[in-house]
């Protein structure tokens, strides 16, 4: 399967193969106009995930939120996602951020869900087992990150992103854990593909001095290669 065809299939050769290796193992492909830019989210799989895992949980939370639920539970981790505190020092603390959303349960009203199933130890619960199983990799490649790289930004405060794209995100149940900048060895040396990130792929914008939700630290994106 090949993402880009035409004049550019060699160019991007090495993506598609790193991408076909990906679907050989269960991740998923996804569409970059299905993300999520403010939120940081892919949020089909959010939502996915929570409605096939814990469906019981689902419906107490859409009695609690009969008015567009699906947007009050992306909105409300994206405020979990948001409290990431680089200093985190306490147990609470420690449930903000992509990790801490990753590893601790999220808690609203009464309800509680899980937005990841790590691998059990054994085998003895089924339904564990099954939710692990239902866990949804997705790769997106070439994503147009940034919230504020859009017509609708400038026209409301005059200024506007670049609308910098990155080769690969990887994501976990719809939340962002690493983006990759790939270089191949015959064109470009790694070392190009660091300075994009120490100068292009920023945390804050340089136009519109806003933050970049998919890559603040332990708010965004957990890792990135070069």
């Amino acid at each position: 399967m090949s993402v880009f065809g035409g004049d550019k299939a060699n160019e991007y050769t090495f993506q598609n193969d790193m991408i076909n290796q990906l679907l050989a193992n269960g991740w998923l492909l996804g569409k970059p106009e299905l993300y999520n830019r403010e939120l940081a989210l892919y949020e089909d799989d959010v939502l996915g995930f929570v409605k096939d895992t814990q469906d019981r949980q689902w419906q107490k939370y859409c009695k609690l939120y009969p008015n567009d639920p699906e947007q009050k539970f992306l909105e409300r981790v994206a405020l979990q996602l948001n409290k990431a505190d680089p200093n985190a020092a306490n147990k609470e603390m420690r449930t903000f951020g992509t990790l801490g959303v990753l590893r601790h349960e999220l808690r609203d009203r009464g309800t509680r869900f899980r937005l990841c199933q790590f691998r059990p130890e054994h085998e003895l619960n089924p339904d564990t087992l099954a939710r692990y199983k239902k866990n949804r990799l997705r790769v997106v490649p070439e994503l147009v990150y940034s919230p504020w790289a859009t017509d609708e930004h400038l026209a409301a405060t005059g200024v506007k992103a670049k609308a910098w794209r990155i080769d690969l995100v990887l994501f976990v149940n719809g939340l962002p854990v690493a983006t990759l900048e790939l270089k191949s060895e015959f064109k470009q040396a790694v070392q190009n593909a660091i300075r994009q990130y120490e100068i292009t792929r920023l945390p804050v914008d340089p136009v519109t001095h806003k933050a970049e939700p998919l890559l603040t630290f332990k708010r965004g994106a957990l890792v990135h290669f070069a």
